[in-house]
């Protein structure tokens, strides 16, 4: 709904399902991977993630 209903995504009206797909898609992947979470510390998820492998190998080695 976030996507779809505000126009903060798009501009007018959506025009085909496949539309609505493709925005969907988008921003599920602008959600999980570049987004800025306060929670971790302002960076995205895909850079706190490789962070935290990147400590845990430099553990185990």
């Amino acid at each position: 709904a976030e996507c779809i209903r505000t126009k903060v995504f798009h501009d007018g009206p959506w025009r085909t399902v496949s539309d609505v797909e493709y925005a969907t898609a988008a921003w599920v992947d602008w959600y999980n991977n570049r987004r800025l979470h306060s929670t971790l510390g302002m960076i995205s998820p895909t850079e706190y993630e490789a962070a935290h492998y990147a400590d845990t190998q430099a553990v185990a080695d």
